[in-house]
């Protein structure tokens, strides 16, 4: 069995027990240097929260225990396909390797697809199903908001 099964089989065996626990069926593991640093599972139920994904929960847990917002090196190994959110969170923090055991094709009978999801973000902002509008505003006094953080960046001169 290769690595990359052998963690994904450990995610399912996630999925599995969360869903006997009344959750979703989605599990991850976040590896690196082939040791697992954090483990997650969908706390959607649980949480009320709709960004509690496996992946999302499984990152949180991973940087804690890092103490660093970077994954920079980490696999993550996750039950089903990850959603654009669990992506974009892998992408920002550095995660350099995911795999996944469930295709969005596998989950589509069972509502467990975010294929629509994906094919609507391709989308120009003005056709997305979602209202999105960029609207310029600036505080009237005080700093730019960028500029003072990249100030603060720099430390004391």
């Amino acid at each position: 069995m290769s690595q990359a099964q052998r963690f994904l089989c450990e995610a399912i065996e996630l999925a599995q027990a969360n869903m006997e626990q009344g959750g979703r069926p989605f599990g991850a593991v976040v590896v690196r240097d082939g040791e697992v640093v954090a483990t997650g599972v969908n706390e959607i139920i649980a949480t009320h929260d709709p960004t509690a994904h496996a992946e999302m929960t499984a990152l949180r847990a991973a940087s804690r225990k890092l103490a660093s917002p970077s994954l920079a090196g980490c696999a993550v190994y996750a039950s089903g396909h990850p959603c654009p959110m669990c992506m974009a969170a892998m992408r920002l923090s550095g995660v350099s390797e995911v795999y996944y055991a469930y295709s969005n094709d596998d989950g589509a009978p069972f509502g467990l697809s975010t294929a629509a999801i994906y094919a609507d973000l391709a989308k120009p902002f003005a056709e997305q199903s979602m209202k999105i509008a960029y609207v310029p505003v600036r505080r009237e006094t005080g700093p730019d908001l960028y500029a003072e953080w990249k100030r603060r960046q720099a430390g004391p001169a």
